[in-house]
């Protein structure tokens, strides 16, 4: 939902990725913006509203971005497709960072700048693996974000690098950066970023993708 800057960047990037993308704005002026190449579907009308959602294909959609310019919208379009429509994989563009801590307890992945909002949203609509924040010079370190599956939830971030074999350098929790300590326990939504030689990447991805070994 949304088709101005980052709607149509999200858009474009989806479509040339392969996946089919359709794109709801109530100006049919805006789908302008996603050039003649585009090869999705544009439907004019409120992001929001049922029957809009239903004729953009909400009932067979894997994700659901809310990217329109207000944040009210944007927030009541990501609960209907999450709450009314069952869809899993769900995140919507909020400008107020006061609302935004609120929506990511609500369990709605929020994120906030046009390149940077595209792509942490296909991001988390299309996890694929770790994500390189930082790589040293020499190319031998890397500081990435590592998706974790559920059954890593509720266990201590000590005892996590002790199965895992590798160093948690920080969590972003709620939008907020924190270096864990001794008694911090990872929670739903966290995301984690290690420090690992480029090398583990490979591996990290897998063990955190299933269930932790036996301790």
């Amino acid at each position: 939902m949304g088709c101005g800057r980052v709607g149509a960047t999200l858009a474009r990037s989806l479509s040339d990725l392969g996946h089919d993308v359709a794109v709801i704005d109530m100006d049919p002026t805006s789908f302008r913006r996603l050039g003649s190449s585009f090869e999705g579907r544009t439907i004019t009308g409120m992001g929001f509203d049922r029957g809009v959602l239903v004729a953009a294909g909400i009932r067979e959609a894997y994700a659901f971005a809310a990217v329109s310019s207000g944040d009210n919208s944007n927030i009541l379009a990501a609960r209907v497709a999450r709450e009314t429509f069952g869809v899993e994989h769900v995140a919507a563009r909020i400008y107020d960072p006061r609302r935004a801590a609120v929506y990511q307890r609500l369990g709605i992945p929020t994120v906030a700048t046009v390149r940077w909002t595209a792509d942490q949203i296909i991001h988390r609509l299309l996890p694929t693996g770790s994500v390189p924040a930082f790589t040293d010079p020499s190319g031998q370190v890397v500081l990435a974000e590592v998706p974790v599956a559920a059954a890593w939830v509720g266990r201590r971030v000590t005892t996590i690098e002790r199965l895992a074999s590798t160093r948690v350098a920080f969590l972003t929790r709620l939008g907020e950066g924190m270096v864990p300590d001794a008694d911090t326990v990872l929670q739903d939504g966290d995301l984690m970023h290690v420090c690992a030689p480029a090398t583990e990447l490979d591996r990290l991805e897998r063990v955190f993708a299933a269930r932790p070994p036996h301790e």
